[in-house]
């Protein structure tokens, strides 16, 4: 049965934030908000954790997973970023976007997609992922918590509890949250090439 937390959307409590990395630590996998939509995420190593989260979104191995980073220079150690893509990713973070760009060798092989061995990674705009960041000291392995029999994600902790109280070890419900998921850029490729359109503006790459 998943573990619950009201968190303060503002200002996270400090010991829910630590109940919540203890749980990510010891090999769990949370329902956490962002500044776009539910999330599903689990530490780096954790194999488990991957194979939980194809498991519930019905994943194939193609899938891009996201590296939810605490800041610039910490998504810097886990991508390559030529210039072109430094100057518009600095830009457009924190925000509502996801970028995939080659991954470095920080990066698990199996977190990369298999054949451009590329990764996406993120920093978020909401308070309650900055305290998880803070406190968890390294990326978040993250997925759009969007279920195989749904349009939309879903958008309210309670209901995240109801429908996933087995297949989560956490939920933390700071609100509601958005219904669009990150608008993704790939800069695999040098130019920017937007994969999918969502909750941050993609004309600055268009």
């Amino acid at each position: 049965m998943a573990k619950y937390f009201d968190v303060h959307p503002e200002n996270p409590q400090k010991r829910s934030i630590g109940q919540v990395v203890d749980i990510v630590r010891g090999g769990g996998l949370i329902a956490y908000p962002t500044d776009s939509c539910f999330a599903l995420g689990s530490a780096l190593e954790n194999r488990d954790g991957i194979d939980r989260i194809r498991t519930i979104r019905h994943l194939d191995d193609k899938h891009h997973f996201t590296l939810v980073c605490h800041d610039f220079a910490q998504l810097g150690q886990f991508v390559h970023i030529d210039n072109t893509a430094f100057r518009a990713i600095k830009a457009s973070t924190p925000g509502s976007y996801t970028f995939i760009l080659p991954a470095t060798k920080e990066v698990p092989r199996r977190l990369m997609h298999p054949k451009k061995k590329t990764v996406g990674v993120r920093i978020p705009d909401h308070p309650v992922v900055h305290a998880l960041l803070t406190e968890l000291g390294e990326p978040i392995l993250s997925s759009t918590l969007l279920l195989p029999d749904q349009e939309k994600p879903m958008t309210q902790g309670w209901e995240i509890k109801e429908r996933l109280d087995y297949v989560v070890d956490a939920v933390i419900d700071s609100g509601e949250c958005g219904t669009e998921p990150t608008t993704v850029v790939d800069f695999s490729g040098g130019a920017p090439e937007i994969i999918r359109y969502g909750a941050g503006d993609a004309s600055r790459f268009e």
